[in-house]
């Protein structure tokens, strides 16, 4: 059943990236898709950019513009200014674990350490959730890892 749902959300996934995603990194992946404005833009801000584009491999879980807009008004625009960087950084590295987890490695209730030095949840029962988000497409392979498309923006502990 868990596999089948992944294999169903990365089938889904073909249509809504290109073709040659697995030949560009990460952020470059991001930034052909078009629904992460918002995180590509926050990426800038905390200086992350060339990070994403460095060696990984690295699995990211990116929110699309949609979760950025769920977060209360105000919020993404006071993250983005400069004074805040150091707190939009442990948000953004709370989204990344490093290495390469495809979703064949996930399993319910496992624990993942994020490069923020927190761990998310993966929960696979009744569909896939890293934290409270869940995971609308998975497995977009990208040069220097894996994306996972996630429905909401998750928060390390503060």
């Amino acid at each position: 059943m868990i596999r089948r749902t992944f294999l169903a959300l990365a089938a889904s996934t073909a249509f809504a990236f290109p073709a040659s995603a697995a030949d560009k990194d990460i952020v470059d992946t991001a930034v052909e898709a078009g629904s992460f404005g918002t995180l590509v833009t926050a990426v800038q801000a905390a200086g992350l950019v060339d990070t994403l584009k460095g060696e990984g491999p690295f699995t990211v879980f990116a929110p699309t513009d949609d979760a950025f807009a769920t977060l209360p008004a105000g919020t993404v625009e006071d993250l983005l200014k400069p004074e805040n960087k150091d707190k939009l950084t442990a948000i953004l590295t709370y989204h990344v674990v490093p290495g390469k987890v495809m979703s064949t490695d996930l399993s319910d209730g496992m624990k993942a350490a994020t490069v923020q030095g927190g761990e998310v949840t993966i929960m696979t029962e009744g569909g896939v959730k890293v934290d409270d988000a869940n995971v609308v497409s998975a497995d977009i392979k990208a040069s220097n890892g894996v994306i996972h498309v996630i429905d909401a923006v998750i928060m390390p502990a503060m």
